[in-house]
């Protein structure tokens, strides 16, 4: 199915062009990550479950972004060595890209267009809010590690805030659902 999400141009880690068209019929979980976050050690978590689960028609897309209080800084090479020195990620690592604002990468324009409500809001951005930090309004991404879940056919069909771990049950609940449709 081709939708606005399948049609915007990616440039993977590795400088080659891609778009979503290249994992038609998988699961797709889409996060934008950070090296110098505190929420950063999920990758740990995230890496577990593509292991687990590549397998079984599921791809994890990371993508960089520096949009908040500068927690991606490096290079497209720096995010890389560190991602494989400190994690081993072999899940698909694309360029850095922005998250929000007015210069948002056309697949977050459309992935917060299409999302349903975040599962897990409130916490986070209470926790950034008493730290004294501006939060973005909704629909925006609000921080670094928002994860959003792709059927096969390329729709967002969940939206998870950034401290829900992947090892959570209200994750793993739906994300089985979308692997396992029958059971």
């Amino acid at each position: 199915m081709n939708t606005p999400l399948n049609s915007c141009a990616l440039k993977k880690m590795d400088g080659t062009d891609t778009s979503l068209i290249a994992y038609t019929g998988k699961v797709l979980l889409i996060v934008n990550v950070a090296s110098r976050c505190g929420l950063t050690p999920q990758y740990q978590a995230l890496e577990r479950l593509y292991r687990e689960r590549q397998n079984n028609r599921f791809a994890i897309l990371a993508f960089p972004a520096n949009d908040f209080r500068d927690q991606e800084p490096g290079s497209d090479e720096d995010i890389a060595a560190f991602c494989q020195s400190k994690y081993s990620v072999s899940f698909p690592l694309f360029s850095k890209i922005k998250v929000t604002g007015v210069d948002r990468h056309p697949l977050y324009t459309a992935l917060t267009a299409a999302a349903p409500p975040t599962v897990g809001e409130g916490p986070m951005r209470s926790k950034l809010e008493s730290f004294g930090i501006k939060t973005t309004a909704a629909p925006e991404v609000l921080w670094n590690f928002e994860k959003f879940l792709l059927n096969r056919q390329g729709q967002v069909v969940a939206r998870f805030a950034p401290d829900v771990d992947v090892t959570e049950p209200r994750f793993l609940t739906v994300l089985n659902s979308l692997l396992n449709p029958e059971t």
